[in-house]
């Protein structure tokens, strides 16, 4: 897709109007943003974070976890709807953008998440882990993908039996 133009709001509005949240004008949107990554951005993705539905936070969040010059001001954001929201989906996108960010400092919001009932937000926590851990890797951390490397879930135990492998520097 060619650059879009625009104000941010103008670019927000037009990934708002994408009614599937993994569509190709929404991520092209968000990919628009990352290469902006300007105050007015993080300002939009923020004010978005706070919005009434979960389709405008979601945007936010997704926005938010792609401005890494940013990360100080997101991960409070970030952390309060990890610690204060309930759909499945938008945790799961919360748990991407952290990973995204590789903040260690998103490492307790990841943790309490590892064990939602909902895979898909367990499986954001196998992305997020081994990008939060630190180094050294933290050990809560660890415990946490191990676990989740057990998952009933064929998808979330793969993706964190990789994390294990990777943060134990194993090959491959």
């Amino acid at each position: 897709m060619p650059p879009l133009e625009g104000t941010v709001r103008g670019l927000v509005e037009t990934a708002l109007s994408d009614a599937d949240p993994d569509g190709p004008l929404r991520w092209h949107v968000i990919s628009e943003l990352w290469q902006r990554a300007d105050l007015e951005s993080f300002v939009e993705a923020r004010r978005l974070c706070e919005a009434g539905t979960v389709k405008e936070r979601l945007l936010g969040v997704d926005v938010m976890g792609m401005l890494r010059p940013f990360a100080d001001r997101a991960l409070p954001v970030l952390r309060r709807l990890a610690a204060g929201e309930d759909d499945p989906m938008l945790l799961y996108s919360v748990l991407i953008a952290f990973g995204h960010l590789a903040d260690p400092r998103a490492l307790p919001s990841v943790i309490d998440l590892s064990g939602h009932a909902d895979a898909r937000v367990r499986y954001g926590a196998a992305y997020a882990l081994q990008h939060v851990l630190g180094d050294p890797p933290d050990q809560a951390g660890l415990d946490a993908l191990r676990v989740l490397a057990a998952d009933g879930d064929a998808d979330v135990a793969a993706w964190a039996a990789l994390g294990v492998a990777l943060a134990m520097g194993e090959d491959v």
